[in-house]
């Protein structure tokens, strides 16, 4: 029947049940035309390019170079490239972040991207895919329309972008295969670099080098914040810190706490600090230590950049210092005070305060809110060598403290997201107010997720050292609770490779239903990827192991995943097979959701045969366990494929009728890529049935949910 009901905005709107007769043309575009969409996508374009420090030495050369560019740019063109190399420390993103600020913006109106690839490096390769699903929900793309692999991810980025002035700066790139990708049709590419990337070059790319500020430039820095600096003193200083920005800053803010010391102090200071350390005459500069492969690959262990930075951390308070050392040997890139206070920091806050004046740290925005800090690279390698002086067993306690931590949040994540559903792991002990008393880490589902996916590389960094480790108890119940995230956002590649820690780690801990779980949650990432062959040797590799399970769930999941396999290479006789041992083994345990899921998925290898009626049967029952049980996420999905056994039956009205139900569905439990399926078939039927009104209503309400969801230009 058709009824009315009231959304929770308190729109009047249509609902139709499976079985519905449709009452007529306007009533079922009526019907459509009020069916609730996602809100859109903000309006402001992302802004993403740090933003410029007002402590900055104009470079003329190289501001002249890059506003050559700017001004030769126009969105007609091919995409613009520019590289911009030199030491680190030296001020590339800064160089950038100013032109950005000062010529850029009005030109590229409609968004500038940036990304740290060094955050999304996994042993030396970047995980590409990552980054532009980044983008693409940067560029108002939903994260349901987020496609899994990389090409498809390349292409959307291209359509999404073809006929917008983007600009994308990629900081830390190694290749240039990590950049091309991310390169937009007609807007411009900024690589920063710490080597040349010749092949760019030959793609026509600028080609610009940012060498260490000479004394002139530097006098003017130091000037900057002691204005009665002596031309001596000051110039000294420039070539005491190689001309480097990053350590002048570090020790001008170390001096401006120090009113009492004159800037001659500080050079003396230094030059003796730098004498010991280095066994090198005072002029010795970051050029030299380039030669060596110091600067250049991060390292300050023995060059002036080190010397300055052992003279500014000698001077922070104890508990800053320890901050400092632990940040030295955690294993995360990015920190929170609750993973501080975790490893034992104390007065955390002001610990970083004090080395964020010290420019020895910066903070970092993220998609959760959450905030972050992080230690330049340069600075962070200074903080290794400073953490050697920790003593292993307070290191190891650390680690495992913060071990922990990751254990118990990604598990309250997890269950916050998902709610019940099949977990070997026993719910952690500790509560969000446990782990962070001062803020709750997240409060509702989607904080929790975004929570997640703003820590991942974290989290997979502390897999990896828990894997080392051998603290393998911690590594599968990570990678448990990850599923929440890979299989919302599609991170494949962390995805596998956190996977193959858990399975490594359930061998090692002696426990077949670990593995199990693993080897499925893997498969699933390769099945998803469209890599069958890979995703059936963890499967034969978990069936082996159900005879050593007791958990008839477990056997489930792998029969699933293999009817999955075998559907989507249209061998569906097969796929009814391994989804009846589904629907058998999640019945033998009572797992009503488990029921509903398999008795969809055999509809499914049954439409896909042929089998019309019998789907029917199959999926009227699906579908009243799903409204029985409050399965509210499955009845759309249902819907979906009985419709489409409607259509082999010829059954027009009812399908019409199905469908609707289902976009009503899918609208409701905000499942928006299920919605524009529901549309789509909806727009097919219409046309089938020449029912005008409703091909209409249903070809703007597409239209409308695709601008909504950044899968269309935008308007004007």
């Amino acid at each position: 029947m058709i009824s009315c009901g009231t959304e929770d905005e308190g729109a009047v709107h249509n609902t139709l049940s499976g079985n519905a007769v449709v009452a007529g043309p306007l009533v079922m575009a009526r019907h459509v035309e009020q069916i609730v969409l996602p809100p859109g996508a903000p309006g402001v374009p992302p802004s993403q390019v740090p933003p410029p420090s007002r402590c900055f030495v104009n470079r003329t050369a190289e501001f002249a170079a890059l506003r050559a560019v700017a001004a030769s740019y126009s969105v007609e063109q091919s995409p613009g490239i520019v590289v911009v190399t030199g030491l680190g420390g030296v001020g590339k993103t800064q160089l950038v972040a100013q032109w950005v600020g000062q010529d850029v913006k009005e030109r590229c109106p409609d968004g500038q991207l940036y990304v740290d690839l060094d955050d999304h490096r996994r042993d030396g390769a970047v995980d590409t895919a990552g980054v532009l699903a980044g983008f693409l929900r940067a560029l108002g793309v939903h994260e349901q329309y987020v496609p899994p692999g990389l090409a498809e991810r390349t292409g959307l980025f291209r359509s999404i972008t073809a006929d917008r002035a983007v600009l994308v700066v990629a900081d830390n790139a190694h290749h240039a295969p990590e950049v091309r990708p991310l390169m937009p049709p007609r807007g411009l590419l900024v690589v920063t670099s710490r080597r040349r990337l010749p092949s760019l070059e030959m793609d026509g790319a600028v080609s610009i080098v940012v060498d260490p500020l000479d004394v002139g430039a530097g006098v003017q820095l130091v000037r900057r914040w002691h204005v009665t600096a002596a031309q001596e003193a000051a110039a000294e200083l420039v070539r005491l810190c190689g001309g480097l920005p990053l350590a002048l800053r570090a020790v001008g803010e170390w001096l401006a706490g120090r009113p009492q010391l004159r800037l001659d102090d500080v050079v003396r200071d230094l030059a003796a600090e730098h004498e010991r350390t280095t066994g090198e005459e005072p002029g010795y500069t970051a050029v030299t230590e380039a030669r060596m492969g110091g600067a250049m690959t991060g390292g300050t262990g023995s060059g002036s950049v080190g010397a300055a930075l052992d003279t500014v951390v000698g001077g922070l308070g104890d508990r800053t210092q320890h901050l400092y050392r632990l940040l030295g040997f955690l294993p995360v890139k990015t920190v929170t005070g609750a993973v501080l206070r975790a490893a034992g920091a104390v007065h955390v806050d002001d610990a970083l305060g004090d080395l964020l004046m010290a420019h020895l740290a910066v903070a970092v925005e993220a998609q959760d809110g959450v905030p972050r800090y992080r230690l330049h690279d340069i600075v962070r390698t200074h903080a290794r060598m400073r953490a050697a002086a920790v003593p292993q067993e307070g290191r190891r306690a650390a680690l495992r403290a913060v071990v922990d931590f990751y254990v118990d949040a990604a598990a309250l994540a997890d269950a916050m997201i998902l709610g019940p559903r099949m977990r070997l792991q026993e719910p952690p002990a500790r509560s969000l107010s446990d782990l962070s008393p001062s803020a709750p880490l997240f409060t509702d589902r989607a904080d929790a997720l975004d929570w997640l996916d703003a820590e991942r590389a974290n989290l997979l960094s502390v897999l990896r050292l828990a894997a080392a480790e051998r603290w393998y108890d911690a590594v599968w119940r990570i990678c448990e609770s990850l599923w929440a995230l890979y299989h919302s956002r599609k991170h494949h590649a962390d995805w596998i490779e956190a996977h193959r820690l858990g399975t490594e780690a359930a061998q090692r801990e002696g426990r077949p239903d670990v593995e199990v779980r693993m080897r499925n949650q893997l498969a699933r990432a390769e099945y998803e990827l469209g890599e069958f062959e890979r995703a059936e040797c963890q499967l034969e590799a978990a069936t082996a192991l159900l005879g050593l399970v007791d958990d008839a769930r477990l056997s489930g999941a792998v029969w699933e995943t293999r009817g999955l396999i075998a559907l989507s290479a249209e061998r569906s006789g097969d796929a009814r097979d391994l989804f009846e041992r589904a629907l058998h083994a999640n019945a033998a345990c009572g797992d009503r959701h488990g029921i509903v899921v398999q008795s969809y998925n055999i509809g499914q290898a049954l439409v896909a045969g042929g089998h019309w009626q019998e789907a029917l049967d199959v999926l009227d029952g699906a579908a009243a366990t799903a409204r029985d049980s409050g399965d509210v996420a499955m009845q759309p999905r249902i819907g979906l494929v009985t419709a489409r056994a409607l259509i082999g039956l010829e059954r027009w009205e009812r399908a019409v009728g199905t469908v609707a139900a289902a976009a009503d569905q899918a609208a409701r439990s905000k499942q928006y890529a299920k919605l524009d399926q529901a549309l789509s078939l909806l727009t097919e039927l219409a046309e089938r049935t020449d029912d005008t009104p409703l091909r209409e209503a249903c070809d703007n309400k597409l239209r409308e949910l695709r601008r909504r969801v950044g899968m269309a230009p935008p308007a004007g």
